[in-house]
């Protein structure tokens, strides 16, 4: 059997319910919808002292060469890019708090992502999708939908910081003209207008010009050098801080492992293909791509490559096949020349598709069995946490913990799977490690 995947046959393509402009469209809204991360990762990395041009070039290569990697072998409609909060922990943890060069950093992620190759071959990761829960799976999409829908409203500045955590602030620029996009957006979901999202994300983009949201760049540019990034590994600084190396890469690996299995089951769920035995298809290949694209993101400059939860805009936009995957890489790709275009959406007309993404995403907590406490409170913990604790790995720590606990406190522990119970001993692992 080939190890490619993907077909663009239109026999294959009707098989899946879609077709090749759905793909594309579904392709094209992806990318608009991830297309932030091009302008925030080299931000973020740059508070670490990285050099922001080539942080930028390292982030489309390495999104495209991984996305390419989901849709052709994987045959799965989802992108990869490199994870916010992972970058976040590399800038003003490792770097600025713990006071280790950006070097170190990404010698761990590179060593990270050698490790997902591993664990992957092996099929250790698939395992560890498999052991999920029925109901805990449901859970992690609709916990991920409120997380989308929270990243939107927070991308808007529709929820902004405040004395209580988080306040509404309704009158800034952005957030009128995100307000208007998700009132337009969702006129035009109504109305079963195909390609909705994506002419929702134009028309606010559009929008924002007279508020002065959307700040038109330009259009093209050559995409700038990798040289200053590109292999800059510190194993000298490793052997000499070998302690809190092990602690960082396992920080990587574990919230990098459980945000793209979290990832992987809410968009397949919400593309219906997770199968009867609560599998998803392709699902080694899915997770082989997130580690190439760890490991290639690390060796050009960036930080941790993971499948973004944003995947589920193409999938709410019809998308279901590889063909999804690669329009959004050749996006990826084209965005190198045409940066300054792509970056003149403001994060103000993605906020509508990512709110209204969630709301697509909510459908499955009809089917979580809340009758079965022992079914239902780990069930809610999970897609509560996700939302508060603004992690989807926390989400699901919470979850398995919690479902693992009540059902033994229950006199139910022989309906624990022994996959689901190792889940749990590296969660208590990962706890005991940050409290050290």
């Amino acid at each position: 059997m080939s190890l490619i995947k993907v077909s663009f046959k239109n026999n294959d393509l009707k098989k899946a319910g879609t077709d090749i402009k759905t793909e594309i469209i579904a392709g094209f809204t992806t990318f608009l919808a991830m297309a932030y991360i091009l302008a925030v990762n080299p931000n973020i990395l740059g508070a670490a002292n990285m050099d922001t041009g080539a942080v930028f070039t390292a982030t489309a290569l390495s999104s495209a060469i991984a996305t390419l990697v989901m849709g052709i072998f994987a045959n799965l409609p989802f992108a990869l890019a490199p994870g916010m909060g992972l970058n976040a922990f590399l800038a003003y943890t490792v770097c600025l708090t713990m006071g280790y060069s950006w070097q170190f950093a990404l010698t761990a992620i590179f060593c990270e992502g050698i490790i997902f190759l591993l664990l992957t071959f092996f099929n250790v990761r698939e395992a560890i999708v498999n052991s999920i829960p029925a109901n805990l799976k449901k859970a992690i999409g609709v916990g991920i939908g409120l997380f989308i829908a929270f990243i939107g409203l927070q991308n808007a500045g529709i929820i902004v910081d405040s004395a209580t955590l988080v306040g509404l602030n309704i009158t800034s620029p952005s957030a009128i003209v995100a307000i208007i996009g998700v009132i337009v957006t969702a006129a035009l979901v109504a109305y079963n207008i195909k390609g909705g999202i994506l002419i929702g994300i134009l028309v606010t983009t559009i929008i924002g010009i007279p508020f002065g949201v959307t700040q038109f760049g330009g259009v093209a540019s050559l995409p700038p050098s990798l040289a200053p990034t590109f292999l800059k590994f510190n194993f000298s600084e490793v052997l000499a801080n070998i302690p809190d190396f092990i602690i960082v890469m396992f920080t990587f690996l574990f919230v990098d492992m459980f945000d793209t299995v979290g990832t992987l089951i809410g968009c397949a769920g919400k593309a219906d293909m997770i199968n009867k035995d609560g599998t998803i298809p392709n699902c080694k290949e899915a997770l082989f791509a997130d580690a190439v694209g760890t490991t290639v993101g690390a060796m050009l400059g960036t930080s941790t490559v993971t499948t973004f939860v944003e995947s589920s805009t193409g999938v709410v936009e019809g998308g279901r096949t590889g063909v999804t995957a690669i329009v959004t890489a050749g996006f990826f790709l084209l965005s190198l020349f045409f940066a300054p275009l792509f970056l003149s959406i403001p994060s103000a007309a993605t906020a509508p598709a990512l709110i209204l993404v969630g709301f697509y995403m909510m459908s499955p907590v009809k089917d979580i069995d809340f009758t079965d406490p022992t079914e239902g409170i780990p069930a809610f913990l999970c897609l509560l946490m996700m939302v508060c604790a603004y992690s989807i790995s926390d989400g699901i720590m919470f979850g398995i913990l919690s479902y693992v606990i009540i059902k033994v406190l229950a006199g139910k522990a022989k309906n624990i799977s022994v996959a689901t119970y190792i889940v749990a001993l590296l969660f208590v692992f990962k706890i005991i490690v940050n409290v050290i």
